[in-house]
């Protein structure tokens, strides 16, 4: 399987039984929920913490979807993570969905999700968590086009 660049990351997402809709696709919203998967998981993964119970949490300040192609269950996914821009309190990612299927993967989506990290009391802006920066470095790609 070749994998698609320049997404350093891809995150594994089954879909599931309810992810489907009375047209028998995945519904839009849901797409939105494998982008927060993958970058929760891959973030839980990268920094070999449980980013839950840091002092600074990601919210989610803006988020984007382009539909390219339908997915059904029981679907398979990959979630390719890259991040644009790495700030002091906030990440871009870009992101896409393909549908595994085999030996190709077929682009079905691609996004963006911002993480604002905020203290988890206040609510106010703070720099990004070490760890979290420390994990997310990589993934920066010089050509991100703002998908």
């Amino acid at each position: 399987m070749t994998q698609p660049q320049p997404y350093p990351v891809l995150w594994p997402v089954p879909t599931r039984w309810a992810d489907n809709d009375h047209y028998g696709h995945v519904n839009n919203v849901t797409y939105y929920s494998y982008f927060d998967t993958a970058v929760n998981a891959w973030l839980i993964s990268a920094t070999g913490t449980d980013i839950r119970n840091l002092h600074a949490i990601g919210v989610v300040a803006q988020t984007s979807c382009k539909f390219l192609g339908s997915i059904s269950f029981p679907d398979m996914l990959q979630v390719g993570i890259r991040i644009a821009r790495l700030g002091n309190s906030s990440i871009n990612y870009e992101l896409a969905i393909f549908r595994d299927a085999g030996q190709s993967l077929e682009l079905v989506a691609t996004g963006t999700f911002t993480h604002v990290y905020v203290d988890e009391q206040t609510r106010k802006p703070v720099p990004i968590p070490a760890v979290i920066r420390a994990a997310a470095e990589p993934l920066v790609v010089a050509e991100a086009t703002g998908s």
